[in-house]
């Protein structure tokens, strides 16, 4: 049950508006109205068919005796005890229960305390809303989600082992093997960052794009930003081709190379932010810009612009330098 029901709901009957009691009755969910002794002084249709009761049998009746002490929680008994002296709410309240006529249900209740506009008593609404089906239906999402994160692993490791095992003489197929085992790396291991869902941290990203050589040259700063898990592909591939490219042709080739990246947020509008990224290279060979645009920096191009960014790739002799935008 969403909170904004709760509030609309509390608002249209501390109004005493004429309609309420019709409006309530019409909702699929499950509400009831307890006054200031916690007894029953309203029920609706929803409510009397969930449980299966008679709502002349409930009415005056203490909540927390009804059927066989089902609602009879020491918790929940508190928390809307509570609700009246203190003017507060409960909102999604777990109950789980095996009730007499409708057997093992989960539901969230929501109770908000009203003031009757004519005598002043209080009053508390309270709203169940039946997440049965709904938490069953995720138990099984997430095992199929599983299963899947399972196979895809089981794939990732028979590609990377057929790629791996395949002969390469000529230097540039050599080459090519060696990035294309690393984009499949790389890809795979943001793939699982990915199915876990959430965000993960900027920093985090970067120290698993970035190879192990290039990381030793490697020199950041920037505030603890997260990025959401579809993004954190593209993002880890971008990563992963600039360290890539500094290690062959930029400043992690050199004994004396660093990288230095740094990063921030700019906040354009109040619901919008993006990651302003700095990648700048230094002491490595003696850079210029390249007569052909290179697969690296197609893909780096064509990830940043999927994520409705863009990026500035400068040649400068003393090394390469990137600056990112991406929106967050």
């Amino acid at each position: 049950m969403p909170t904004m029901l709760l509030e609309d709901l509390y608002r249209l009957m501390k109004t005493g508006h004429v309609q309420a009691q019709g409006i309530v009755d019409t909702m699929t969910q499950p509400v009831v109205v307890l006054d200031q002794r916690l007894c029953i002084a309203n029920a609706n249709n929803a409510f009397v068919k969930a449980f299966d009761v008679s709502r002349e049998d409930i009415l005056s009746e203490e909540f927390f005796r009804l059927g066989n002490g089902q609602w009879d929680i020491p918790e929940l008994r508190q928390l809307i005890s509570a609700v009246i002296p203190r003017a507060a709410a409960v909102i999604g309240f777990e109950v789980r229960h095996e009730f007499p006529s409708i057997g093992q249900r989960t539901f969230l209740v929501d109770a908000r305390r009203l003031v009757h506009p004519d005598d002043n008593s209080p009053n508390i609404l309270v709203i169940f809303d039946d997440v049965t089906e709904r938490q069953r239906h995720e138990v099984e999402m997430d095992f199929i989600v599983a299963e899947m994160r399972h196979r895809i692993k089981n794939l990732s490791a028979v590609i990377r082992s057929v790629v791996a095992n395949a002969k390469a003489d000529n230097p540039a197929v050599v080459h090519f093997k060696e990035a294309l085992l690393g984009r499949l790396d790389i890809t795979f291991k943001a793939q699982e960052i990915a199915a876990r869902g959430g965000a993960v941290l900027f920093e985090d990203l970067l120290k698993d794009a970035v190879s192990a050589t290039a990381f030793e040259r490697l020199d950041w700063s920037g505030p603890a930003i997260e990025v959401d898990s579809p993004k954190a592909l593209s993002v880890s591939m971008i990563l992963h081709e600039l360290g890539t490219n500094a290690m062959k042709h930029g400043a992690a080739a050199a004994p004396e190379g660093r990288i230095r990246v740094q990063w921030d947020i700019e906040e354009k509008q109040e619901d919008r932010m993006r990651l302003i990224l700095q990648w700048r290279e230094e002491g490595g060979p003696t850079v210029s810009r390249p007569a052909n645009k290179g697969y690296g920096t197609e893909l780096i191009e064509g990830l940043t612009a999927h994520m409705g960014g863009n990026v500035e790739l400068s040649y400068p002799t003393n090394g390469l330098t990137a600056r990112l935008i991406i929106p967050l």
